[in-house]
């Protein structure tokens, strides 16, 4: 598995990362430790969590996991999200949607958005020194560690950092040990005021990419991109299933078949990686065959031609229809 320096940290991680935002849904705890022990098995050695996912609990059960793997890994979480407010109710919520998911998985979609309903985030956090301090505080608890390797502002927005003392608990903690790095995780339209406003919180960058997306300019931050996959992976297979012509067109151009769903997936995730090779890419993944699939493409080097065409084709049809839309709009 290729390796990368983790931003400023001092240490080594693998550029293929699991994202946890899947833990302690329809999965269980020993599910989940197993999903993370089969990331782990596979060489997978970054693990990206925060405080909101699994209805609050997956930091918890990624903690369980770093008692016996520490040493060998790093790990991202963040402060911005709180965890659901109705922590009482959230137990009931998993009983009632694993098993009906488990028997009817067609219903995953609706009744996870029902569970969602009653296991809420509390407000958005206000960016405070003082929350701040009590947000790593408790992370680093559940996480059952004294260093977080990357702590990210989760969501956080150029007007939400308005407190500078922030910058401060940063900057001290980072001297203390307590976190190797920082930065911010947040949409990519909002990163361009965050960098202009607040270059000082963005060691990191963390945010989304797909071959949907236009190349990254340089920047002087370290980069984790996640979203590879997901809804950019279900409009593009359902485009090549619809047009069966230009399946064979681009699968020719590349050299694969692109409405085959498995090498779609496999060449998306490889384009993260090869177009963006200082970065570390996430995934995430209910599917112990998934996740052991995502670990074979990251080590594959035969993907890597037929994943930069794709790209350059994706982006060709990109910049051709907005070049058409700015003829008619001319």
């Amino acid at each position: 598995m290729e390796t990368i320096n983790l931003g400023k940290t001092g240490k080594t991680t693998t550029r293929l990362g699991f994202g946890c935002s899947s833990l302690m849904g329809v999965m269980g705890r020993k599910e989940s430790i197993a999903m993370l022990e089969v990331a782990f098995d596979g060489g997978v050695r970054h693990f990206d969590v925060a405080p909101m996912y699994g209805f609050g609990q997956a930091e918890s059960c990624v903690g369980e996991f770093l008692g016996r793997h520490r040493a060998d890994v790093t790990v991202t979480t963040k402060y911005g999200i709180p965890p659901a407010k109705h922590q009482g109710l959230i137990g009931l919520a998993r009983s009632v949607v694993r098993p009906i998911v488990k028997a009817l998985p067609g219903l995953k979609q609706g009744l996870s958005k029902l569970a969602g309903n009653v296991t809420q985030p509390a407000e958005k956090a206000s960016f405070t020194a003082a929350q701040a301090k009590e947000s790593l505080e408790r992370s680093l608890a559940e996480l059952r560690t004294d260093r977080i390797d990357v702590w990210l502002l989760h969501e956080v927005t150029a007007d939400d950092l308005q407190d500078e003392g922030l910058l401060r608990l940063l900057e001290d903690s980072v001297a203390a040990g307590t976190i190797g790095t920082f930065g911010v995780g947040s949409e990519r339209e909002k990163l361009g005021a965050l960098l202009t406003a607040h270059p000082g919180y963005c060691g990191v960058v963390q945010f989304e990419w797909s071959v949907m997306e236009a190349p990254v300019p340089a920047m002087n931050c370290f980069r984790i991109h996640h979203r590879a996959l997901t809804e950019n992976f279900r409009s593009l297979h359902m485009g090549f299933i619809e047009d069966k012509a230009r399946a064979a067109q681009w699968s020719e151009g590349v050299g694969a078949d692109l409405a085959d769903r498995e090498v779609l997936a496999s060449l998306m995730l490889k384009a993260a990686l090869v177009e963006n090779p200082e970065s570390v890419i996430l995934f995430s993944s209910k599917s112990e065959a998934h996740t052991r699939h995502n670990v074979q493409v990251a080590s594959d080097g035969s993907l890597e031609t037929p994943a930069r065409r794709l790209y350059s084709l994706v982006q060709a049809e990109i910049a051709a229809k907005d070049g058409r839309i700015a003829q008619i709009n001319g």
